[in-house]
């Protein structure tokens, strides 16, 4: 059964993203005061009435011209609204009723879609009078609603419940299937790197805002995806992330603030590089924070149809990978045009492998013939004139691959020896591009033990 879908629409600034998280029951869309933060379409499910229903939130609605960015706007909000089974028409009544509000009031009224008028900020005695001047629109009787703080809102969920076209007789929520989850995978890169154009091609659809401007996306948008094989993602849009020092206004610390804590939430990220740029400082501290939260990593070569000498860009590209992100070894590069989509077919099949390789368990066993091998080429260095005894290894856990090796004085273990190890496990055990934890911990000899 199709899950009914409603819509949040109003002009900008009249609480439509605040609204639309207090009815998801969690802070998934950015909020703050200033108008025209929302962008891309943020769209969850909910439970309202026992209804299972999709909420969408919205751009602002604003006259500009189509070319513009607000224009832009306009229009994926409008494609929005025409797919809607419900629009939620949102109005500010301490603002009262703006020449706008009337403007896309009548243009609602011609859409043919059910209507709930809402007039949100409503507290007090002045915001529930201010209220009945939205019946001028003509969209029915208003209902009084205040978003920040949470009133209203039980009336809210019950009216658009019952406003819901009717389940069919007999029809049931579909059932769950029990099975492969879909993958998350989160778009990573600087401004303006074509991370939605990339999202766009990979969905066959105009579903993200892009254009010439940079930092466009501010949302960490989720959207569903299936490829070919039938695998199933979730792919996550996000803001573009700068360095931190030019990070000042409070919007795009909000922007950032989501796209980080996407990725921590990633078990695959795509690192979206301008090559034509060549790789950037910054991009290498985008890697190195994945690489920290320990999740597997592509990255891909954007705007490569662009770029003049191709051999010269890989190589620069591949040799700046080696030198400075040693900890992800053999991280996959897929070169490929968001714009022209060319090569961008190659772009799944690669996140697919470094899924498995991020999930691979080893056996205790291959790991002690490993571990011994290794050991017996190059035997652990003394450690202030005493030799370590490295006795055997097992693997903790995956999501990245860990490992614990266990010996006397284990944990005085040094750095270069711990980095010989873990790249003799990425290479025996083909764990190309993958962060790998290596944990070391020292074993007690009870007859040493002073009483």
């Amino acid at each position: 059964m199709e899950t009914p879908l409603i819509v949040i629409a109003g002009r900008p600034n009249v609480g439509k993203s605040s609204l639309f998280n207090r009815l998801v029951g969690r802070r998934q869309a950015l909020v703050a005061d200033q108008p025209g933060l929302t962008r891309d379409r943020q769209e969850a499910t909910a439970v309202l009435g026992g209804r299972l229903v999709r909420i969408a939130d919205t751009a602002g609605l604003e006259e500009a011209p189509p070319e513009s960015l607000s224009g832009r706007m306009r229009a994926g909000a409008a494609s929005s609204l025409e797919q809607a089974d419900l629009i939620v028409f949102v109005v500010d009544a301490r603002a009262g009723i703006l020449p706008p509000d009337a403007h896309f009031g009548a243009w609602l009224r011609r859409l043919g879609r059910p209507v709930l008028l809402v007039a949100n900020k409503t507290e007090g005695r002045a915001g529930y009078n201010n209220a009945l001047d939205a019946y001028s629109l003509g969209l029915g009787e208003p209902l009084s609603v205040s978003a920040e703080h949470g009133e209203g809102l039980s009336h809210l969920m019950s009216t658009i419940a019952e406003m819901l076209p009717p389940a069919p007789e007999g029809a049931e929520e579909e059932p769950t299937e029990e099975g492969e989850k879909p993958l998350r995978l989160v778009i990573l890169g600087r401004p303006n790197a074509g991370k939605s154009t990339l999202v766009n091609r990979l969905l066959g659809e105009d579903r993200m805002l892009t254009g010439p401007e940079p930092g466009i996306t501010r949302d960490a948008i989720t959207l569903p995806l299936r490829d070919t094989t039938g695998r199933e993602f979730q792919l996550v849009d996000t803001a573009g992330l700068r360095r931190r020092a030019r990070v000042q206004d409070e919007v795009e610390k909000l922007s950032t603030g989501a796209t980080i804590n996407a990725m921590r939430f990633a078990e695959v990220v795509v690192l979206v590089v301008d090559a034509v740029d060549g790789l950037h400082d910054q991009d290498l501290q985008i890697a190195r924070l994945v690489e920290r939260e320990g999740r597997a990593m592509v990255v891909a070569l954007n705007k490569w149809d662009a770029v003049e000498d191709r051999d010269a860009t890989r190589k620069a590209v591949s040799d700046r990978l080696e030198r400075s992100l040693a900890q992800l070894k053999g991280i996959p590069v897929v070169t490929l045009s968001a714009m022209t989509g060319a090569n961008v077919q190659k772009l799944l099949p690669a996140v697919r492998a470094v899924h498995d390789t991020w999930n691979k368990r080893i056996t205790t066993s291959a790991l002690n013939r490993w571990f011994e091998d290794a050991v017996s080429r190059h035997p652990p260095p003394a450690v202030q004139g005493r030799r370590l005894k490295l006795r055997y290894v097992t693997q903790a856990n995956a999501r990245p691959p860990t490992f614990v090796v266990f010996g006397t004085r284990a944990e005085a273990t040094p750095e270069d020896y711990r980095r010989y190890l873990v790249n003799e496990l990425r290479e025996v055990f083909a764990l190309p591009g993958t962060p790998i934890r290596l944990d070391f911990r020292g074993t007690v000899n009870p007859f040493n033990e002073k009483e």
